[in-house]
């Protein structure tokens, strides 16, 4: 049974630019965040929280995905890219 998509995953020229930096197993589970992600956003697994105005999604230990819930069912993807994206955006806000 396929899953039945609930949100649109719209990403950034920023995300995309990042996403290519990535290694191929990381662009990889990436792709398979997004998809879990466009049925339910915050699936256990993800351990998405809040991060000001944000989201933060885990695609594994060490990637994050940043994103902004918006209506009518779009997520749009900010950001992606080592945890250490988290600290820099801290640092800006300082």
């Amino acid at each position: 049974m396929a899953k039945m998509k609930k949100y649109n995953i719209t990403p950034t020229s920023r995300f995309i630019k990042e996403l290519a930096r990535l290694s191929d197993e990381n662009k990889g589970q990436v792709m398979e965040t997004l998809d879990l992600m466009s049925v339910t956003p915050f699936y256990p697994s993800l351990r998405t929280k809040k991060f000001r105005k944000l989201y933060e999604s885990s695609v594994n230990m060490d990637i994050r995905i940043m994103w902004r819930q918006e209506p009518p069912q779009t997520i749009n993807v900010l950001r992606v890219g080592h945890h250490d994206i988290i600290r820099r955006l801290n640092k800006r806000k300082k």
